[in-house]
Order: structure tokens, then C-alpha cells, then sequence
């Protein structure tokens, strides 16, 4: 892998796992939103990743083996969660039903800043690999002069 190919694998890496730490922000920050435009309480966010071939502009030769190819990952969306929103009974809420249940996101804060810790190590290693990639490319200039 040369050092351009190194540093466009890193830098799609830091693009999605930014795309994650954004998701599970703005829903740790809706927890308890019991309102929104569509109606009904907030509904969790998932972003879901896949792996793209990634072709190299330079080289005219595509390998055909999918083990020797690299692959970059990108954002293919963000989903709603489709799960039923969790029911508290808190009958003073203005958005209490006549039972005097709330229907409140189906967001679990534990859940979310594990993924939030999990996506900031990955985002950590991705800025690793691209200081690494950096470094060697340096390196090989100052063995060139």
C-alpha cells in the first residue's frame, strides 16, 4: 500500500467515525424529547457503515481479487431506530396520554456513550495511521535528498 492509498484509508475512516460521534450526540441530546415535527417521541439514529473498493487514480491496473484490494468505508445512511418508544408513567407530563403514560425515545444513554467511547477510540486510531502514514512518507523524502 503506498502512502497516498494509506492516507485516503484513514481520512474516510475519520469522516464516518465523525459521522457516528454527530449521530449519537444529537441522540444523547434527545433523550427525553417527547416531540417532534413527524410526531411522537425522538427516534434513535443509526448510521450504517460499508466498505467500497478504493481505486487508485494512478495506477491503471484494478486487481480482480477481492484479499488484495483495498477498501475505504462510507456512509451508506442514517436510519431511524424502528423499535416501540419506551412508556414512563408520569401522568403530570403535557405529553402524558389518557393513562397517564408518556411515550419517550427508545434511547439508552448507557448505550450510547459506550458507542460514543467505541467510535472516539476508533477516530483515535484513524488520526494514528494517518501520523504514521505522514511520518513515512517524510522519512522516505529526507532518504531521497
Amino acid at each position: 500500500m503506498d502512502f497516498f492509498t494509506a492516507i485516503n484509508v484513514s481520512s474516510s475512516g475519520l469522516s464516518a467515525q465523525r459521522t457516528r460521534l454527530n449521530v449519537a450526540s444529537t441522540n444523547l441530546a434527545n433523550v427525553e424529547t417527547t416531540r417532534t415535527e413527524e410526531g411522537g417521541p425522538f427516534k434513535r439514529r443509526q448510521v450504517v457503515l460499508s466498505a467500497v473498493p478504493f481505486t487508485n487514480a494512478f495506477k491503471d491496473v484494478q486487481r480482480a481479487d477481492m484479499h488484495d484490494q483495498t477498501h475505504t468505508v462510507e456512509v451508506t445512511s442514517i436510519e431511524a431506530d424502528s423499535s416501540e418508544p419506551r412508556l414512563i408513567y408520569n401522568p403530570d407530563h403535557p405529553d402524558a396520554r389518557d393513562d397517564g403514560y408518556v411515550a419517550m425515545p427508545n434511547i439508552n444513554p448507557i448505550s450510547e456513550m459506550v458507542d460514543l467511547l467505541g467510535t472516539s477510540r476508533s477516530y483515535e486510531a484513524n488520526v494514528s495511521a494517518l501520523k504514521a502514514a505522514k511520518s513515512m512518507a517524510l522519512e522516505a523524502l529526507k532518504l531521497g535528498s
